[in-house]
């Protein structure tokens, strides 16, 4: 039987924390709440972002996930998700990333936007989102899951901050004139070979679609975006596992490219 009683909730927060902290994963916490009920991931993610805060983690922007129709439909929801950006998930271009640092690691090729004016008005528009965008530039999102064998539902996922793991920005930055969002095409290779491809479009038909998403659930959950945040857009392609040390180097037309070197 599951439940989504405070008891159970506090649980599950803990036991993802646990699992941050000491480099172990943790059981599915969909074996006692309710594998379908988002509101008690977000309640768990919740718990885990005020906790964080408060021992000095500080927030410099958001993600958006499940932004393929495909990932979507596998995991039963209509929506995409969205999970916190800490300082200390923010690893430099090229940048040794230690994989003692994560657990089960896989890498996406995303488009990341720094926004230059907040984002925290009722009745956003794509407009105001396009106005509030400083430049965009490449983005190696580096997912995780604290849940073992990533064996998990959306309540899951959505728990543990979206499965988010760390991510790498590239040094190239564009303004939004610059670039095609729709069909920039995007490849990722680790040892030379193409592990990944995927476009633009593969990101709710456009990165910019996720970022309004993004901006409007922001406002609606108490934590809207603001000035200086990071915002990571989404997948434009198939997740690929991280097989052990190595460079995985993102390209993207127009934003140049990014690399994470895992040691």
């Amino acid at each position: 039987m599951t439940n989504t009683s405070e008891e159970n909730l506090i649980k599950a927060a803990e036991m993802i924390r646990a699992a941050h902290d000491k480099g172990e994963p943790c059981g599915a916490l969909h074996e006692y709440i309710d594998a379908d009920d988002i509101s008690a991931g977000y309640a768990i993610q919740d718990i885990n972002t005020e906790y964080w805060l408060k021992e000095g983690r500080r927030l410099v922007g958001r993600k958006t996930g499940l932004t393929a129709k495909s990932v979507q439909a596998q995991l039963g929801v209509g929506q995409p998700d969205f999970g916190m950006l800490y300082a200390d998930m923010a690893y430099a271009d090229g940048e040794d990333v230690p994989l003692s640092k994560l657990m089960q690691p896989k890498v996406e090729g995303e488009i990341a936007f720094i926004l230059k004016e907040d984002l925290g008005q009722e009745n956003m528009t794509l407009t105001d989102v396009m106005r509030a965008i400083d430049y965009a530039v490449a983005a190696i999102e580096i997912v995780d899951s604290r849940i073992a064998d990533w064996n998990i539902k959306i309540m899951d996922t959505v728990a543990d901050n979206a499965s988010s793991g760390l991510y790498v920005l590239g040094t190239e930055p564009r303004q939004l004139s610059e670039i095609d969002l729709h069909l920039c095409g995007m490849v990722i290779e680790h040892q030379g070979e193409p592990v990944s491809t995927g476009a633009g479009a593969a990101c709710l038909g456009n990165p910019l679609n996720a970022c309004l998403w993004l901006a409007k659930t922001m406002v609606k959950v108490g934590r809207p975006l603001q000035a200086g945040d990071t915002i990571l857009s989404g997948a434009l392609g198939p997740m690929v596992n991280v097989t052990g040390p190595g460079v995985y180097e993102l390209r993207i037309s127009g934003l140049g490219s990014v690399r994470a070197s895992f040691v």
